[in-house]
């Protein structure tokens, strides 16, 4: 499986912002697998509110099938390249406070 998604800008609530003749492609990279698109869902949240554009996909046959493990359950969390470092080190900072947590 491919990891990198190449697609258009997002959406822009503001139309005025968006110029079609000049859209860009963003190659969408994974930055976390998770088991099912919940949590995958809820980390691109946290990503989001960060300020770095996120998104979370689950293979569609997985999503209606409701399955949470295996490849069509896995949920995955893609960033722009550009910011998959920052997504990265966010990411483990949360992790290493909840180690530090337990």
């Amino acid at each position: 499986m491919d990891n990198n998604n190449a697609q258009p800008y997002p959406e822009s609530d503001n139309n005025e912002d968006v110029n079609l003749s000049e859209a860009q492609e963003i190659n969408w990279v994974v930055v976390e697998q998770t088991m099912g698109i919940t949590v995958a869902e809820i980390i691109a949240g946290r990503l989001q509110a960060e300020g770095i554009p996120a998104r979370a996909w689950q293979e569609g046959a997985g999503e209606a099938l409701g399955l949470i493990v295996g490849r069509l359950g896995t949920g995955h969390v893609v960033v722009p390249e550009e910011f998959a470092q920052a997504a990265r080190d966010i990411l483990d900072a949360d992790a290493a406070a909840m180690e530090e947590e337990e």
